[in-house]
């Protein structure tokens, strides 16, 4: 394939990726304790989760000629009404898609998105140990602080999670209402970021 015909592109996910991602995500599930979660969920029941992520907060993939290499969402950092400013974001990128800056285009854009949507403050947790992962949220601006200590049990033993936090910018008296990604991807800034990132 010539460079020229490779066609590597941003936008928002949708229901119908759920299988491409599960198999990116269902690694990190089953071979390791990057996610807490237990069970594979079915394709059905994830593409219901980028559904009702899509009402709010963004849910981004990067692909190459239509194949998935990577995605980047956020959501809700606590469900009280008080924390509506704040998110807690991840990322998970294809095996052999890693190293690639994959995981930093995601990640770039995805705080942008953000940042322009309202938010202030966004949140990573972090399995430890797990250095790659330190290093690339503290090399992005992320700030650690803290450690929930053996606070999840997976293969047999408990985890630590560490946890980093992003200002995307600064704090309002009062903080002005987010824009729901539904509405915000129907803006020209929206547009212009994707065909820019």
């Amino acid at each position: 394939m010539q460079a020229e015909d490779v066609h590597r592109h941003l936008r928002l996910a949708r229901a119908e990726d759920a299988e491409y991602m599960l198999d990116i995500y269902a690694t990190s599930i089953i071979n390791s304790v990057i996610s807490f979660e237990m069970m594979v969920p079915s394709v059905q029941d994830f593409g219901q989760r980028i559904e009702n992520t899509l009402k709010t907060y963004p849910w981004i993939v990067l692909a190459i000629n239509d194949r998935i290499l990577g995605y980047a969402y956020a959501g809700p950092h606590r469900a009280r009404e008080a924390y509506q400013w704040s998110v807690e974001t991840t990322v998970y990128v294809a095996e052999e898609a890693r190293r690639t800056g994959v995981a930093r285009s995601l990640y770039v854009a995805l705080l942008t998105i953000l940042r322009l949507q309202g938010f202030c403050c966004a949140f990573a947790g972090i399995t430890l140990p797990n250095p790659p992962s330190v290093g690339f949220h503290e090399h992005l601006g992320f700030k650690r602080l803290g450690v929930y200590e053996k606070v999840g049990y997976k293969m047999g033993a408990w985890h630590d999670v560490g946890w980093w936090s992003y200002a995307l910018h600064d704090v309002e008296e009062p903080p002005k209402p987010v824009v729901p990604i539904s509405a915000f991807a129907k803006s020209s800034a929206f547009t212009q970021l994707m065909q820019n990132a």
